[in-house]
């Protein structure tokens, strides 16, 4: 009884494809986008517009001389790292933990999920997605361009985590595939070899 159920769940779900390389850059310019919009009004509210923060990033005083403070190098403070740091991880995070995506892949109806069941990944799963985002940055962008490259359109940080990213079918070149509670895992033979540029 208990596998018809879960044969007739997995009827009802529509079917899901891979999302590809360039559907997440797409994404990623919507959340860079958001972080911009909320995060500049932020930081003008907390550190004011004649701050030395403010100054510091001009390159020119008003009077036309070099501003040395802008080329120096310091150390980020408290405030800083939790603006820049602390703060949009953990805003990130709780997108993913409650809405399975952040504003940039709910726009393209992509979402994150486990990547051997299909089910809401785990806390400490999207916290080492997370810091996986460093891995895949520090490389020359390596592990994110692996997105084009892998069969389930996976990056670094992905792998990592053990998480996929998908979305409904548009065009199939690649249909995700998970395992089924209590039954064998069915491989999908549907051109298995696609990677994450295809038709995205």
């Amino acid at each position: 009884m208990a596998g018809k159920d879960g044969e007739n769940l997995v009827k009802r779900q529509p079917a899901l494809v891979y999302a590809g390389f360039w559907i997440r850059v797409w994404a990623s310019i919507i959340d860079s986008a958001l972080v911009l919009i909320v995060l500049f009004p932020v930081l003008r509210w907390i550190f004011g517009p004649g701050s030395s923060q403010t100054d510091a990033g001009q390159l020119y005083t008003a009077s036309g001389q070099i501003n040395w403070a802008a080329l120096s190098i310091s150390w980020p403070g408290p405030m800083d790292f939790i603006l820049y740091w602390l703060l949009p991880a953990a805003i990130v995070v709780l997108f993913w933990r409650t809405r399975k995506a952040t504003p940039g892949k709910m726009a393209i109806h992509a979402r994150i999920v486990d990547a051997r069941t299909g089910e809401t990944p785990s806390s400490r799963q999207l916290i080492i997605r997370y810091l996986g985002y460093y891995v895949s940055t520090l490389p020359l962008c390596l592990g994110l361009i692996w997105v084009g490259i892998d069969a389930r359109k996976q990056g670094w940080h992905d792998k990592l985590a053990q998480t996929v990213v998908v979305r409904p079918r548009a065009i199939a070149d690649a249909t995700a595939r998970f395992e089924q509670p209590g039954a064998d895992s069915n491989r999908d033979a549907s051109n298995p070899r696609s990677t994450g540029w295809n038709h995205e």
